[in-house]
């Protein structure tokens, strides 16, 4: 028996829908079903009512349930204690941040607190986008950094998380130039020869903008995709040897627009060819909102000091509707 097991089945009970609750635990319902009939094959009896919706649970369920509620805030106290017992690294703030931002955008950010918060001792935990959100999902890390897109936004559970905004990311279109300063290739291209396209790999955060900004462009794009990485640096490195045209957040090139390396793909009649993402810290909250279960997160003093500090900035927004439903 799992421990996710019983976490997912809390989620349930209180959310009396399978759909809901495969949401808030980031899994797909089929998979989020599966866990549940795992738990129900563990246990050896059925603890959800199928006949009935909304969902309830069975005796054996209710009894499940409240259980689970006790071992689980047992199990979360103990891992707390013996975090405790390792004082060293508690001036440490942990960041889940996806591999793009944190080669990018995390340097920068990090000296730019010197100068009005003060210097941090951090540690980076660069990881692909979901694995990233599961880190803070678990309690694993103390903020999460992300991208944050209208068409792609995380289903985080607002009464148990915040944000800050943090800034913004524009992801456009770029090419090698050449000897004359102008693009190597240039969108949108022809159907008799279309262009070398650098993607990212299939599920990749960026790829999923990316491929929603070329549906909504309103003019045929003629691409053929030669190369794909779900890392954003792969595809500058890519693009910076001629291979083709690859979509990269801007911070990632600034070195390389200065020095015109890269230059824009995009015809000059074709604005629309660019997205504007939102750069977000998320956390769990440091209490439950009334009504809800549990006390929320007790957070390490470095981490709350930071947090009060970008929450009391210009950009900061943490009432509960920043986060998508």
């Amino acid at each position: 028996m799992e421990t996710k097991w019983l976490e997912d089945f809390v989620s349930l009970a209180e959310t009396h829908s399978f759909s809901r609750s495969a949401q808030l635990r980031h899994v797909t319902q089929p998979a989020f079903s599966r866990r549940i009939q795992s738990l129900e094959a563990w246990a050896g009896t059925d603890l959800v009512d199928r006949s009935s919706y909304p969902t309830r649970l069975t005796p054996a369920g209710q009894t499940l349930y409240d259980q689970s509620l006790e071992m689980l805030q047992a199990l979360q106290s103990t891992r707390a204690m013996l975090r405790g017992h390792s004082s060293a690294g508690q001036d440490f703030i942990e960041f889940a941040v996806p591999h793009t931002l944190a080669f990018t955008f995390f340097p920068a950010w990090v000296s730019s607190l010197r100068q009005d918060f003060g210097s941090i001792k951090s540690r980076l935990i660069a990881l692909n986008v979901h694995d990233a959100v599961m880190r803070l999902v678990e309690g694993s890390c103390d903020l999460l950094i992300a991208y944050h897109h209208q068409s792609q936004p995380f289903q985080f559970d607002s009464a148990r998380y915040e944000m800050v905004s943090l800034g913004e990311e524009i992801v456009a279109p770029f090419s090698r130039a050449d000897a004359n300063g102008l693009p190597q290739f240039q969108l949108p291209g022809r159907l008799d020869a279309p262009l070398p396209y650098l993607g990212y790999a299939p599920g990749a955060y960026l790829g999923q903008v990316v491929d929603m900004m070329l549906k909504d462009a309103g003019v045929a794009m003629h691409l053929e995709r030669v190369y794909e990485t779900d890392m954003a640096e792969g595809l500058k490195a890519m693009a910076l040897e001629g291979h083709g045209i690859a979509f990269l957040p801007q911070s990632a090139i600034r070195k390389e627009l200065r020095s015109k390396k890269l230059v824009s793909a995009a015809a000059p009649h074709m604005s629309q060819l660019q997205a504007k993402m939102e750069i977000r810290a998320y956390r769990e909250r440091s209490c439950g909102k009334e009504g809800t279960r549990g006390g929320g997160k007790t957070h390490k003093s470095a981490a709350q000091a930071l947090w009060e500090h970008l929450a009391s900035g210009t950009r900061a927004d943490t009432t509960a509707g920043t986060i998508a439903p």
